[in-house]
């Protein structure tokens, strides 16, 4: 790489744990990770409750919300300052997000996950972004353990959620979520965490500690 690496972006297969990947990594570097935070962020920046912005996240807007935007005023939509939660929707959340990100990068040595900081940082200096997936095998044993009562329908829900993520990336960047273009790295969750770690700061040009395992 040209530039030193000073933020790593990680996105994900739901199920693959990719954001526990991000997480460890963050930790192992000794870098900042913003993961739920820059929701709850874009949060605050509207002045809407967080619970408004956990609701609508991944959730792009149905065509009839979007059809009648147009009719608003331009006052009312794209302000930067607080706004009333009805306007506060899937772009405008995305928007704030993406400001996150931009600024993040800025500061540098931070782990980013999802939400489409790939395409918020495409073609900037010092950014390398990675995809982690896993197979349906894995992701489904992953789903039956955290989620029993749901276990009868783990396939649907695993290929919902990512559907509406790839629906969000389409709508606010026009990109297709796992278009392997977009990304440097593509990791398979089956090397186990110690590997990608290592995998990842090695194609980043990064040095990190060894982990403490106990005997």
């Amino acid at each position: 790489m040209q530039h030193p690496i000073r933020v790593i972006t990680v996105e994900r297969e739901f199920g693959s744990h990719g954001a526990q990947f991000a997480h460890d990594l963050a930790d192992r570097l000794g870098w900042k990770l913003l993961d739920s935070e820059l929701v709850s962020g874009a949060a605050r920046a509207a002045g809407v409750p967080a619970e408004k912005a956990a609701q609508i996240e991944n959730q792009p807007d149905p065509w009839y919300y979007r059809y009648g935007k147009v009719f608003w005023q331009d006052s009312m939509w794209y302000s930067n300052g607080p706004c009333d939660d009805q306007v506060f929707d899937c772009e405008r959340m995305y928007a704030l997000i993406r400001k996150q990100i931009v600024d993040a990068a800025k500061e540098g040595n931070c782990v980013i996950v999802g939400r489409g900081g790939m395409c918020a940082l495409a073609g900037q200096p010092g950014c390398f972004h990675i995809f982690v997936y896993a197979t349906m095998a894995a992701k489904k044993e992953w789903f039956i353990q955290g989620f029993p009562d749901q276990a009868d329908r783990a396939e649907q829900e695993l290929i919902a959620v990512d559907k509406r993520r790839a629906a969000v990336i389409k709508r606010v960047y026009n990109q297709e979520w796992c278009s392997r273009g977009l990304y440097h790295m593509l990791l398979n969750a089956a090397m186990g965490t110690d590997a990608m770690i290592a995998s990842a700061a090695g194609a980043a040009g990064l040095r990190v500690p060894e982990p403490a395992h106990s005997s």
